[in-house]
């Protein structure tokens, strides 16, 4: 189906053809139809696959169409769970309604609270908020949720994983009934939990579900590779050198400890790498992805802080260096690539700790993942070791203050030789 079938306001046409859309993905297709009749809607929808062209297509022409209102509060709300995507919400509400008449603001934490708090004293038209920052400027009222008439919450599933559900229900009460707004809910999963949430603040949501094989991008080219933890830094440094020429490469760890680790020996060999964390200042780690949009850097190693939300055109390959013990995580991992329509490979190394979560992750996405192991002209056993090492301990010293001494040798039975 193709977007110029959609009965929608030129403004909206015209946003879409400047972005290049031409056919509707499955869950735009399914989603975009019943919110365009006016229904709630609440969608199992994975990352990359263009839920929020669908929704905010959805909320564009629903706004245009309601020319009676007069508010001078926010008449849309985006709700998202992450830092990262709410800036890119709204880069893509900027780039698709760049010929409506709606002004956008994000609200987040970790930037400038006084020109945010303007910039909703200054009015606007929608909202693309993380849930803390927004209670913080509702209940010193620097703005009113009553005007609403659109409401989004995207990546419900991760509102519960992390710890937002109470401040999202606060939220949700200051708004008009679900009767006079219309509310679309996307979430990787519709679990008993994100339903009950529906039940009771959505107006008999219409549900739009993506069968189990189409979890992960249909362009994503997969691969295991079954290798020891020794062998993966060298397999890693061969398949960047050897296997193609990566544009932007997104590589996954399981701990920040690991990352900066990799980060470091990659960085020794003459990579272009940053580090994207969770405890990393949100000006500086949004500098890290514009520098990685832009080129600047073509390597980022990355915990699962960056495996949601973030949309970055031309990800050419995204290696999961630790195999992830949540298969939900595994396909938003792999989501970074193979977006759009474009084509994208997904490289994941299965060690002896953590390739006993490899069959939940098959089970998960509905099929085997082809799998290898590292053939020698594969590994690149000439890289640098030169990892900082921890200063020498000092060396003892005589209690006259003579000369020092090297440390004393323990004998095979485990007690040090005597003083010499």
């Amino acid at each position: 189906m193709k977007f110029t079938e959609l009965d929608l306001p030129s403004e909206v046409m015209r946003g879409i053809e400047r972005v290049g859309f031409v056919d509707l993905t499955p869950v735009q297709e399914e989603a975009i139809p019943l919110a365009l009749q006016g229904h709630d809607v609440a969608a199992q929808a994975q990352t990359g696959t263009g839920k929020t062209a669908a929704f905010l297509i959805a909320l564009f022409t629903r706004l245009l169409k309601n020319t009676s209102t007069s508010s001078r509060g926010p008449r849309a709300l985006v709700l998202a769970p992450t830092r990262e995507l709410v800036v890119q919400i709204c880069a893509d509400a900027i780039a698709l309604g760049v010929c409506c008449p709606f002004k956008v603001q994000a609200i987040f934490g970790g930037v400038d609270y006084e020109k945010q708090r303007r910039a909703l004293q200054d009015g606007v038209d929608i909202i693309v908020a993380t849930p803390g920052r927004l209670i913080d400027y509702a209940k010193q009222n620097v703005f009113t949720l009553q005007h609403v008439e659109s409401l989004v919450i995207d990546e419900a599933d991760r509102m519960f994983d992390m710890g937002f559900i109470r401040d999202l229900r606060y939220i949700l009460r200051k708004l008009p009934p679900f009767e006079k707004r219309q509310t679309m809910l996307f979430s990787a999963t519709l679990s008993q939990r994100v339903m009950e949430l529906a039940y009771e603040f959505m107006n008999l949501a219409e549900k739009v579900r993506i069968e189990p094989g189409q979890v992960t991008a249909e362009r994503v080219e997969q691969i295991v590779y079954h290798v020891s933890r020794r062998e993966k830094f060298p397999l890693l440094l061969g398949l960047l050198q050897k296997e193609v020429e990566p544009v932007r490469v997104l590589v996954f760890a399981n701990t920040k400890r690991e990352c900066e680790h990799l980060s470091g020996r990659l960085q020794l060999n003459n990579f272009k790498v940053a580090v994207l964390s969770g405890d990393i200042p949100q000006n500086r780690r949004l500098r890290i992805l514009d520098d990685f949009k832009a080129g600047k850097l073509n390597f980022l190693v990355a915990t699962d802080v960056a495996s949601r939300g973030l949309h970055i055109e031309g990800v050419t390959h995204v290696i999961n260096y630790d195999l992830p013990q949540d298969a939900d995580d595994y396909v938003h991992r792999i989501g970074r690539t193979a977006r759009a329509g474009a084509g994208g490979k997904s490289i994941s190394f299965a060690d002896e700790d953590l390739a006993y979560f490899l069959p939940d992750i098959e089970e998960y996405i509905g099929q085997k993942i082809p799998s290898t192991v590292p053939r020698d002209e594969d590994l690149c056993h000439d890289y640098k070791r030169g990892v900082p090492h921890k200063k020498p301990h000092a060396p003892e010293k005589r209690s006259g203050g003579g000369k020092s001494l090297p440390p004393r040798r323990r004998r095979p039975g485990g007690k040090p030789s005597p003083k010499r």
